[in-house]
């Protein structure tokens, strides 16, 4: 019999992203976001799939937060749509949607739910994104308007706020690569939107500070740190480069360490630095989280682009194809808290997709490659803490089954299963084993 053991204050959660489940894109005053217009891009989303309804969270948010409650979590992080707040991106303010969140809010509390917020989970207005987006400065400004909003609104009432969600994503994936949203393939582009999302951050930690709020305020990322494919210098120099791309760009700025020289130089990056920019960014957070799914290996490679190669793996993987790696969790952990000592953090996304399907004979979820999942990562979670990491909770992704991006619904995280029909809510064999593993059962 294994039973965890983590601090008694551990703070169990599951977290979720506003586009991805709350639909209801034209109502309550909200105005169109950059997935909205993506998904309507030919081949930009899985199926044409896109978050026009998603799974209807603006309406069903009471039958949600009654099955967190009966799950057991202490905790629901949950993003805040800048569209529903300021339509336009900036001026205006939209009593709909402030109301709906402060509704939202009530509801929680009731509930026994501490309110774990992120301010920008991907859903920048597209009216901001047709002046330039993140590659704009002024973007970053309007977001800290956007926070300061949110603040006055919802500040009495939010224990914890998250500034933004994987900034790399926003960065990389819309401005580099265009898989995500706004699906721009520019290396120039990347640099300015990387800079500009590191500055929002910044911004928006300070408008907190001055607001004299209670609570605390953060940041989310998505870091990695992968394994070098051997102990050769060359390998292990191709691990440090990757790391230097993929997290140093994200936690050096923000811990007051600046931007990684050595690669910002061999990329020949034009960063839009301007004076007190650094400060600003480097203003003080009073915890990070972080967002794990699996490690990656890399070997030096001479004949590719970037000096890397990613390697074979060993392990098996998950609906996305991604390897299963706990120890990579905790490893992960252990870097960034020496990167940042005694500084709290969290596991704020951590989940696997899987083809779940409703068994026919009981009318139930059989999810038992999700519970091996979840189990190897809660004792990664174990050993960091017994390793001396701050880690002071967990957050599932995802609650439920939802709009996985470019993948559309064609991927499957939730511990509760939505019929995209019906709209049907059908808590998985995995929501069970997570409601035990909160209640401190042995497992």
């Amino acid at each position: 019999m294994n039973r965890l053991t983590l601090p008694a204050d551990f703070t169990w959660g599951v977290a979720t992203a506003s586009y991805q489940i709350e639909g209801a894109t034209r109502e309550g005053g909200r105005s169109e976001s950059i997935w909205d217009s993506f998904a309507r891009k030919p081949g930009a989303v899985y199926a044409g799939n896109n978050g026009d309804v998603a799974v209807d969270h603006y309406h069903r948010y009471i039958e949600d937060l009654d099955l967190m409650k009966e799950l057991g979590v202490g905790a629901y992080r949950f993003s805040i749509a800048w569209p529903r707040i300021i339509p336009e991106g900036s001026g205006s303010v939209n009593r709909a949607g402030v109301d709906f969140y402060k509704r939202l809010l009530d509801a929680m509390e009731e509930r026994g739910l501490k309110a774990f917020a992120t301010l920008y989970h991907w859903d920048l207005p597209q009216v901001l994104e047709d002046s330039g987006g993140w590659t704009n400065r002024k973007t970053a400004y309007a977001f800290a308007k956007y926070a300061e909003v949110c603040f006055r609104e919802f500040g009495d009432r939010i224990e914890k706020w998250v500034t933004l969600n994987e900034p790399w994503c926003s960065a990389y994936l819309g401005y580099m690569t265009g898989i995500h949203a706004p699906g721009r393939k520019d290396l120039g582009d990347n640099a300015r939107a990387t800079h500009h999302l590191n500055l929002a951050h910044g911004l928006a930690t300070r408008a907190f500070r001055e607001s004299g709020l209670r609570g605390e305020i953060g940041i989310v990322w998505n870091l990695s740190r992968p394994r070098p494919a051997s102990a050769k210098p060359e390998d292990i120099r191709a691990a440090e480069w990757v790391t230097d791309r993929d997290s140093r760009m994200f936690t050096g700025p923000v811990l007051g360490k600046g931007y990684p020289e050595r690669f910002v130089s061999s990329m020949g990056m034009k960063l839009p630095i301007e004076p007190g920019d650094m400060e600003i960014i480097a203003s003080k957070i009073d915890f990070a989280g972080l967002n794990y799914y699996f490690e990656n290996v890399v070997a030096h490679d001479a004949a590719s682009p970037d000096g890397v190669r990613r390697m074979p793996q060993w392990q098996p993987v998950t609906g996305m194809g991604w390897p299963v790696v706990p120890g990579g969790l905790c490893r992960l952990l252990c870097w960034l808290s020496d990167e940042a000592p005694g500084l709290p953090l969290y596991v704020t996304e951590n989940g696997c997709a899987r083809d779940d399907s409703v068994d026919p004979a009981d009318g139930r979820v059989h999810d038992p490659e999700r519970i091996e999942y979840l189990r190897g990562h809660f004792e990664a979670c174990e050993r960091a803490v017994a390793d001396g990491v701050p880690l002071k909770g967990y957050f599932l992704w995802s609650f439920i089954d939802n709009f996985e991006w470019s993948w559309g619904y064609a991927r499957r995280f939730g511990i509760v299963y939505c019929d995209y029909m019906s709209l049907k809510r059908i808590p998985k064999d995995s929501f069970y084993f997570y409601r035990d593993i909160i209640a401190g059962m042995a497992y």
